[in-house]
């Protein structure tokens, strides 16, 4: 019993945790039931091209391009739009809309329908729902959740997607293999509409005083025009460009180096998966710690360098139970360093903007550290095609090593220990502001 009870107590939380804030707490609970449907589509709709589909490398990459294209498309305008409405009902109306993209996989194939070029349309409509809504969602947590808390939200955020990452890839290989990958695709259908039904709960007060009247291009310029005064935007986009670059040539062609050359089967690469959610419950429980002992911008980079790692070491791996686990341990890699890699880039372009600039900021930020994604896709498709799905893996590592020995030569990104903050939201709307050091006195999120 007293074993039981100091368990108890230990696993009790916080006073102050986020977690006992209601509307943290619900927003939470939406994001751990999406993020485990998410999981199932993440496997299941690249086996269905890779299995069913018999797709090449470079259709592979041309999917993953797909979910890219609206990011260079519909960032920056989307962003103006963000900044004058409601983000909550866009986000909800988004879950909505990938329930029934997804959906209609399994439809299709029922109908004899299902080809490449449907698998195109899906993940088209899939990233146009994560470049708008994807947006609302981040600014969302900026309305629940106070500015000097924002590492640790996004924490707990992670925590919930990897939760989800842990058991999901074992649910999702399961369900693959007894119903087939499309057919699998209705389970994410079904969390997305019960994640909607929780979003529609939460309770956020938004407000739109100070800004003057709605004018597209001055406003766009606006946006652009801050993003482009703060070097520390500028330098983060870079170097996220690049891991985004990485991570996406990467993407394209492990799933083929898993079936086609590891030879593994839908549910063993699911059980592989189980790695990737090791990889962020840990980042998840330790990043916001990691954070608050090295600084944000020191974090950021220790994280693509781990990346790197994973990637290289698949790379390199036999074709034999090495290989395997060579695979496994790629995937728990890429999501510890993936988990350090966003909770701090997120954060930190977060805390250096006004309120009313956050729409376009970060649609701004989206497009630029998302546009180097499709090249990576299309690029690690065409050499895993040509030349080795090793180049694919290889070229992926050291990209993202590139990057990491970058962030760690600037002093901006070295030295930044704690989140800086804006200057007022009137100069900020006139692009004038500047990153100003908090004050010793202030609490920070790293502390």
């Amino acid at each position: 019993m007293r074993a039981l009870a100091a368990l108890r107590e230990r696993l009790a939380l916080r006073p102050d945790d986020l977690l006992r804030d209601a509307t943290y707490r619900r927003l939470w609970t939406s994001i751990l039931i999406s993020s485990f449907g998410g999981q199932i589509t993440m496997l299941a709709l690249p086996l269905t091209a890779a299995v069913l589909l018999h797709a090449t490398p470079t259709q592979m990459g041309l999917l993953t391009a797909m979910e890219i294209l609206p990011f260079a498309l519909l960032s920056l305008p989307s962003g103006v739009w963000l900044d004058r409405v409601r983000k909550l009902p866009v986000y909800v109306v988004g879950e909505l809309t990938i329930a029934v993209a997804v959906a209609s996989v399994p439809l299709a194939a029922w109908m004899g329908w299902l080809s490449m070029t449907w698998l195109y349309v899906v993940g088209l409509l899939i990233g146009c729902v994560y470049t708008v809504a994807g947006s609302a969602a981040q600014i969302v947590l900026t309305q629940v959740v106070s500015r000097d808390r924002l590492v640790e939200a996004h924490a707990k955020n992670a925590l919930a997607s990897s939760g989800a990452e842990v058991a999901g890839p074992g649910v999702a290989g399961l369900l693959i293999k007894i119903a087939g990958a499309p057919v699998a695709l209705l389970a994410d259908a079904l969390l997305l509409l019960f994640s909607a039904v929780i979003l529609r709960g939460v309770r956020v007060h938004e407000r739109f005083d100070g800004l003057a009247k709605p004018h597209f291009w001055r406003d766009l310029k606006a946006g652009l025009r801050f993003v482009a005064s703060q070097r520390l935007l500028l330098v983060l986009a870079g170097l996220l460009g690049l891991w985004q670059m990485s991570h996406h040539a990467a993407m394209v062609v492990q799933i083929l180096f898993a079936t086609r050359r590891l030879g593994l089967s839908e549910q063993a690469v699911g059980l592989s998966y189980v790695g990737l959610g090791v990889g962020t419950v840990l980042a998840s429980m330790l990043g916001h710690r990691i954070s608050a002992r090295l600084g944000p911008g020191p974090s950021l980079t220790v994280g693509i360098a781990i990346c790197s790692a994973g990637w290289l070491l698949l790379a390199v791996a036999p074709l034999s139970a090495l290989g395997v686990a060579a695979f496994a341990t790629m995937l728990m890699l890429f999501g510890f360093g993936a988990v350090l890699v966003f909770i701090n880039f997120l954060a930190l372009r977060q805390a250096v903007t006004p309120q009313p600039l956050l729409g376009r900021m970060t649609s701004t930020m989206r497009w630029m550290t998302v546009l180097p994604a499709g090249p990576g896709a299309l690029l690690g498709g065409w050499l895993g095609e040509h030349v080795s799905l090793r180049a694919s893996l290889a070229f992926a590592g050291l990209t993202a090593l590139t990057a990491a020995v970058i962030a760690w030569r600037l002093a901006l990104i070295r030295e930044l220990r704690v989140l800086p903050s804006p200057d007022d939201a009137e100069a900020s709307i006139g692009a004038e502001a500047a990153v100003r050091p908090p004050l010793a006195s202030q609490p920070q999120a790293a502390g």
